[in-house]
C-alpha cells in the first residue's frame, strides 16, 4: 500500500519545474505539499476556513474543535462528513461537524472571523482580549518522571522515518506523539505546523488514547499557539526541533508543560517550565 495515500489525497503532488545549477537548466518533475482551503462548519455554520493539506481532514477537524476550545470532549462531536472538492481550478473541502447544542451555543456566542493561514494560528482575532493566554494548569500524573534518559534523543532519531511527505518536498511540518522511552507511535504531517498538531490531537481523541500519558515532537519551532494547544488536551510535554518564541515559554510555564527545543540525538534546550514559577 502507498504509505502517502490518505482519504484519496496523496499529500503531494507532481509539477514541472527548470533546476538550475550554474549556466546549466535541467527540466525535472517535482513534488510539491498539496494545500488546500478547507471550511470547517459546525451545525451548518461555516466557522473557519483553514489551509491545510487535504489527508486526515477528520482527525483535524476534531483536533481543531478541541484545542481551540469549541468543544470540551470527543463526544460533544455526534458527526462528521468530509467532502472533497478536486474537479476545478480551486480544489477545497469542507468538514461538516455536528456538536451538542451547548458546544454550539458557547460558540456562536464568542464566533469570531477566523480566516487561518499556514503561517499563523490566530488570523482574523478582532481584539487582545479574545486570546486565550490563561491556560489550566496540566495535572501532574508523574509522566515526566518516567521518561527514560534518551526519550528525546529517540524521538528526535525517529521522526524523519515517519515524514513521507517531507522527504518527497521538503516542505511540510510533522507533529508526533511519543511514549515514555520515545517511541513514536502516531505522526502526522502538513503544510501548517498547527494542523499536523491538530491532527494528531484529534487522532488520539478519536482513539481514546491518554494524552496526559505522552509528550509531542514537533518538527517546528514553538510558537505559543502549539503549546496553548496541547496544553488543552493536557499533554505533559513539548519537544520541538526549533526555537521557542517569549510566548510559548510563559504559556508552558502557566500550564506547567515542559518546553524543552532545538532537540538533537545528542542534545536539547530545557526551559524549565514544568516548574512553579519563581517570585
Amino acid at each position: 500500500m502507498n504509505e502517502l495515500e490518505t482519504a484519496g489525497q496523496p499529500g503531494a503532488v507532481e509539477r514541472q519545474a527548470h533546476r538550475h545549477r550554474g549556466a546549466a537548466v535541467e527540466t525535472v518533475t517535482d513534488h510539491v505539499g498539496q494545500e488546500w482551503p478547507v471550511a470547517l462548519v459546525f451545525n451548518g455554520i461555516s466557522h473557519a476556513v483553514m489551509m491545510c493539506t487535504p489527508r486526515d481532514l477528520e482527525a483535524f477537524a476534531v483536533g481543531f474543535a478541541i484545542s481551540e476550545g469549541i468543544v470540551e470532549r470527543g463526544s460533544d462531536i455526534q458527526d462528521i462528513e468530509v467532502e472533497l472538492h478536486d474537479d476545478n481550478e480551486l480544489p477545497h473541502a469542507e468538514v461538516q461537524l455536528t456538536v451538542v447544542q451547548q458546544a454550539f451555543v458557547a460558540l456562536k456566542e464568542k464566533r469570531r472571523a477566523l480566516a487561518g493561514r499556514t503561517g499563523c494560528g490566530v488570523c482574523g482575532i478582532e481584539s487582545i482580549d479574545l486570546l486565550d493566554l490563561k491556560p489550566e494548569r496540566v495535572p501532574d500524573t508523574g509522566f515526566l518522571q518516567r521518561l527514560t534518559p534518551d526519550a528525546i534523543a529517540r524521538a528526535a532519531r525517529e521522526l524523519p522515518e515517519h515524514q513521507a511527505l517531507t522527504r518527497l518536498t521538503g516542505g511540510l511540518h510533522a507533529a508526533a506523539w511519543c511514549d515514555a522511552a520515545g517511541a513514536i507511535r502516531y505522526a502526522f504531517e502538513d503544510v501548517g505546523r498547527h494542523n499536523a498538531l491538530d491532527k494528531l490531537i484529534g487522532q488520539l481523541v478519536l482513539d481514546r488514547v491518554d494524552t496526559k500519558e505522552g509528550f509531542v515532537f514537533l518538527s517546528s519551532r514553538a510558537s505559543y499557539e502549539l503549546v496553548r494547544k496541547a496544553a488543552r488536551v493536557d499533554v505533559p510535554m513539548v519537544a520541538t526541533i526549533s526555537a521557542p518564541s517569549s510566548l510559548a515559554i510563559a504559556i508552558a510555564r502557566k500550564a506547567g508543560v515542559r518546553l524543552v527545543s532545538f532537540c538533537r540525538e545528542t542534545s536539547y534546550v530545557d526551559y524549565d517550565t514544568s516548574q512553579p514559577a519563581q517570585p
